[in-house]
């Protein structure tokens, strides 16, 4: 008994110099704290537009191209022309090849014996064309196939360029503030000793 209580009041008296030395230690460095004014900052944020996004994709329906350059994303516009102008290329290249066919069809029906495919390349008449009528059908329908792709594949790069402008506006407006986060944890439960895995939604005000 003598021993226990020995070391309850070592005990007590060492807890009673360590509050005391806290407390000096409190007071000596509220003494060295030199006189300041403290300014809290306010941390203003660009107001959200939510027009924003419907005017890129207005401007670029208009003007392609118009839209990126609205949402200063320069380096898109030669991308955006260089993807039209190539499906405006196909398209024109397949029309003039299928108008050409479609020609000949119509006057080898009407009976002529002189479209292009009965002349040589240096201009000479043949006696047999180099395309048949049966070719001359199935290259109309090559080339017409080719010419539907082609503007099929240049109106949905036409609307890949709006819907490319309006996701751009809305990202650059994207809240990525730390007072906004999810983030995952993981966390061990003491109760059933089992992990915990989860994800974790911080909103500061």
């Amino acid at each position: 008994m003598l021993n226990k209580s020995l070391i309850l009041s070592v005990f007590a008296l060492l807890f009673c110099f360590s509050v005391v030395a806290q407390e000096k230690e409190k007071k000596t460095k509220r003494k060295k704290l030199p006189k300041e004014i403290v300014i809290d900052t306010v941390l203003t944020r660009e107001p959200i537009n939510p027009l924003s996004p419907a005017k890129a994709a207005f401007y670029s329906a208009i003007l392609p191209g118009l839209g990126q350059a609205y949402n200063k994303k320069y380096w898109k516009i030669p991308l955006v022309y260089g993807a039209l102008g190539t499906g405006i290329y196909f398209y024109s290249t397949n029309n003039k090849e299928y108008n050409r066919y479609r020609d000949a069809y119509k006057r080898r029906l009407a009976g002529f014996t002189d479209d292009e495919f009965y002349f040589d390349s240096n201009g000479n008449q043949l006696s047999s064309p180099r395309v048949t009528t049966q070719g001359l059908e199935r290259g109309q329908k090559f080339y017409r196939r080719n010419k539907e792709i082609s503007l099929l594949v240049t109106l949905g790069l036409y609307a890949l360029n709006i819907i490319d402008a309006n996701v751009d506006a809305h990202l650059l407006q994207y809240n990525v503030d730390e007072n906004l986060s999810l983030a995952p944890h993981y966390r061990f439960n003491e109760f059933d000793a089992k992990s915990n895995v989860g994800l974790t939604l911080n909103l500061k005000f």
